[in-house]
């Protein structure tokens, strides 16, 4: 048996937990399913990996970010796009297909359909 069995969560640095969480929840429509004073864990649909976004004194634009799936890349582009989240132009790479999207803080992560 390995020592590491699974993938727990993501975790990305936000600088204020609260408005993050909001943000979150309003723009990606994810779920607080657990909650402490600086951190949040948030479910990201039929995902058994959730997210957890953390408030961190110094935040910086990630290296290491989540790519989310979706069934639908231009309908999800599209409704992202009308609740005011900045992201990048859809791009198609072969069978890939992929856009990034940045939250309040500037943690980049990425949306994708193959």
């Amino acid at each position: 048996m390995s020592m590491l069995e699974s993938v727990d969560t993501v975790c990305l640095g936000v600088s204020n937990i609260m408005k993050a969480k909001q943000w979150y929840s309003e723009k990606l429509g994810l779920k607080v399913v657990f909650q402490e004073h600086n951190y949040a864990v948030l479910s990201l649909g039929d995902s058994s990996i959730p997210l957890t976004i953390e408030e961190k004194e110094v935040v910086s634009n990630n290296a290491i970010y989540p790519i989310f799936y979706t069934s639908n890349i231009e309908e999800t582009h599209q409704n992202l796009s009308e609740k005011g989240v900045k992201l990048t132009e859809i791009v198609s790479e072969g069978s890939n297909t992929f856009f990034d999207v940045f939250d309040l803080d500037g943690n980049k992560m990425q949306v994708c359909f193959y």
